[in-house]
């Protein structure tokens, strides 16, 4: 309970910063409900209205700016400290490169690395956005200090796995879709066919069981392609449901939960087996492990 107390102070500062829910949502890469719904936990704990709704976003109550002062201060100093340490033992400099699956860098892999980026700003990161194959590979050859894959694709004796989280899939398809108004759907072989990743993918394998195989419609390599091309097509795809809600609208797309098959995956973060993790390293994967606690 505490620790999801301080999460939701954390945000609540960042509104205030922000002056608006939805510029502090884009900030911090949720999306606007899910601040909303944090805020509404925090005023509900504490029994206490901490914003005025105005036309142009949020102003602090008496309250809310009385918690304001003192979170901020509180926070400015944590953070100082936590800065001040990591300093002294050489966190401040260098490029970390970080390989990831693609679909990651839509709704995990951003706010990961702003946060990093915030606690390192001298720091550099290079983002590689790979298929899982990929992402392995630049972990194994030791030109990604650490990468972000689907468990199921880890195969090696010579990666150390640390789990984040579990996702699910859902199916995307145009908002004037037949689909689109159903509260579930069941992939049969009825499904029509889905635009997909290639076949080297984990997400194209997950496609393919005993229970459901896929009907292939179109293979593309990026989400920003697979999105455009079910928009124009009136096609269907097959994608994490934590997709922001917000790149789906702007395709005029729309996600529907999947009940059968069951189908979710679990992220992890992969480094080299046996090498002692650099502090940049350590500090990413200490990030990405919080971030993944509230999910």
């Amino acid at each position: 309970m505490k620790s999801n107390l301080d999460h939701q102070l954390r945000l609540f500062v960042e509104i205030a910063n922000c002056g608006s829910l939805s510029a502090a949502a884009d900030t911090l890469s949720l999306t606007q409900s899910g601040l909303s719904r944090q805020l509404a936990s925090l005023e509900s704990a504490l029994g206490q209205v901490l914003f005025f709704r105005t036309g142009r976003g949020v102003v602090p109550t008496e309250a809310g700016q009385k918690l304001l002062e003192s979170a901020r201060s509180a926070y400015q100093l944590i953070d100082n400290t936590l800065t001040e340490l990591r300093d002294q033992h050489g966190v401040t400099a260098g490029t970390l490169n970080v390989a990831t699956i693609h679909t990651l860098t839509y709704y995990f892999m951003a706010e990961v690395v702003a946060k990093f980026m915030a606690q390192r700003p001298s720091a550099g990161v290079v983002l590689l956005g790979r298929s899982s194959p990929g992402v392995i590979e630049l972990v194994e050859a030791g030109r990604a200090e650490i990468g972000f894959v689907y468990d199921s694709a880890v195969a090696s004796d010579e990666l150390t796995i640390t789990p984040l989280f579990e996702e699910s899939m859902s199916f995307v398809v145009h908002e004037s879709s037949r689909f689109a108004k159903l509260a579930a759907i069941s992939l049969d072989d009825q499904t029509p066919p889905l635009v997909v990743f290639p076949t080297n993918y984990a997400l194209r394998r997950m496609l393919h069981t005993s229970s459901f195989s896929a009907t292939v419609a179109a293979e593309v390599e990026t989400v920003d392609a697979m999105l455009k091309l079910v928009s124009l097509t009136n096609g269907q795809c097959i994608l994490p449901s934590r997709i922001p809600e917000k790149l789906l609208r702007e395709y005029q797309l729309t996600r529907v939960p999947i009940e059968h098959p069951l189908m979710r995956r679990r992220i992890v973060a992969i480094t080299r087996r046996g090498c002692q993790l650099s502090a940049m390293t350590s500090l990413m994967l200490e990030i990405a492990r919080a971030s993944a606690s509230k999910e």
